[in-house]
């Protein structure tokens, strides 16, 4: 079997198993209550807290990422304490926490991201980042207190644009940013045609799974004029983000260089070049 037909089939894995898990979690729960809760506890929130932060390019944006386990690197931290760890994320210099919550694969979940937000007290903006494909994720999101979340394009087929597309308005109409994730030209298409305001490239290579910092150079020449840019994975040192910042990049989602590090927030000032 092919590189690109391997790695599909494992996104399909993905995908598959979150559908049979959105099931599951959300049997007994009614639609219209859960609805009604997030906009309610979304009624006075402040809006576009990421892209607001992003347009600073005084500093350098890092949204410093909590997970325990990746897919293609196994295990990073599995002792890992989500309070502990956003303490450390927002004394940094963090402008912004993404918290894995997929469970199956990535060992996150929605109590962790509860976790930091109660933590931080609104300090900073927190990303829920997952494999949403039903609105009732989002509304989770927002009721655990997410401000952030992530929608990826290659989770979509060419003819459920129209899904992708509710569920970013979906997001704007509870006030959440939505963090729109591309890995290819096509997929940047896709961002535009749905207004995405905020758009990571990643440079994991879903075909390969190969990191490499040339999609985010490449792809930005694609991106809409109006819209923000953040790079996302294999981000390793200042010298990647100043390579990154030179084409204009306003944010970096960065995970693993900062879980698997002895002084996190040393670290963190090190990336942001404090």
């Amino acid at each position: 079997m092919s590189d690109a037909a391997s790695s599909t089939r494992f996104l399909n894995k993905i995908l598959e198993k979150k559908r049979e898990t959105i099931k599951k979690e959300f049997v007994d729960v009614l639609p219209k209550k859960l609805r009604d809760q997030a906009f309610e506890i979304r009624n006075k929130a402040v809006r576009d807290r990421l892209f607001t932060k992003l347009q600073n390019s005084a500093q350098t944006n890092i949204i410093a990422e909590f997970k325990r386990v990746s897919p293609s690197k196994g295990t990073i931290n599995a002792d890992a304490n989500p309070e502990r760890t956003a303490k450390h994320y927002v004394n940094g210099g963090a402008v912004a926490i993404s918290v894995l919550t997929e469970a199956h694969f990535f060992g996150g979940s929605i109590n962790d991201l509860k976790v930091v937000v109660e933590t931080i007290e609104d300090q900073i903006p927190v990303l829920c980042k997952d494999f949403i494909l039903d609105e009732r994720q989002i509304f989770q999101a927002a009721i655990a207190g997410a401000s952030v979340i992530l929608l990826i394009v290659a989770a979509f087929e060419k003819h459920q644009i129209t899904q992708l597309e509710n569920l970013h308005k979906l997001a704007g109409d509870l006030g959440l940013d939505a963090l729109i994730e591309v890995h290819t030209v096509e997929e940047m298409k896709s961002a535009e045609q749905i207004g995405a305001k905020v758009i990571g490239v990643n440079n994991r290579n879903l075909q390969t799974f190969e990191v490499s910092l040339e999609s985010s150079e490449n792809l930005i020449r694609f991106a809409p004029q109006d819209a923000i840019l953040i790079s996302e994975s294999g981000i390793r040192c200042r010298e990647d983000i100043v390579r990154l910042e030179k084409v204009g990049y306003k944010g970096f989602l960065i995970g693993e260089t900062l879980m698997r590090a002895h002084n996190i927030e040393r670290e963190l000032e090190k990336l942001i070049g404090k």
